[in-house]
């Protein structure tokens, strides 16, 4: 770890601590050269297991490129967008994976799209679930209008 003051390697961690969420864990450092102290947040790298067998790391803006074309032309602002990325991270994390499958990815994305725009969500998931016919756009919007109609206490 690099001194951010005078850029010298040598820092010593004085205390660690896990944030109030658990996402990350907040330490101390004192630099060795100068004296002065600083904060450092180590967060887990979250990786994605691609279909082809290479693993990457996840990168919110990614997702977030994928939903934004699905969302193009409908009412989103990018504020809602960013929130819908952090959510989907967010769902990632708290599932445990060591690797998230990539399709995992496009499935943390659909209920938060959903919630978000109806008609963007139609676009992804024909897209993301592979609509091949006027009739795989039928029975999702059935499925749609069925779920509005049972009560949410039920």
């Amino acid at each position: 770890m690099h001194c951010p003051f005078c850029r010298h390697t040598d820092t010593r961690v004085l205390d660690s601590r896990v944030t109030d969420d658990g996402s990350s864990i907040r330490r101390r450092r004192s630099c060795g050269e100068c004296g002065r102290r600083f904060t450092t947040a180590e967060q887990m790298q979250l990786t994605i297991a691609k279909r082809n067998g290479t693993v990457e790391p996840f990168v919110r803006d990614k997702a977030v490129a994928g939903v934004r074309k699905a969302c193009k032309g409908r009412p989103v602002t990018e504020d809602q967008l960013a929130r819908l990325g952090q959510e989907v991270e967010d769902s990632l994390r708290c599932a445990g994976w060591a690797e998230v499958p990539a399709h995992e990815v496009g499935l943390a994305i659909l209920t938060p799209l959903r919630e978000l725009d109806e008609v963007a969500y139609l676009r992804f998931a024909s897209v993301y679930r592979a609509f091949t016919s006027a009739e795989d756009f039928e029975a999702e919007i059935v499925a749609m209008r069925l779920e509005h109609a049972v009560p949410a206490d039920t």
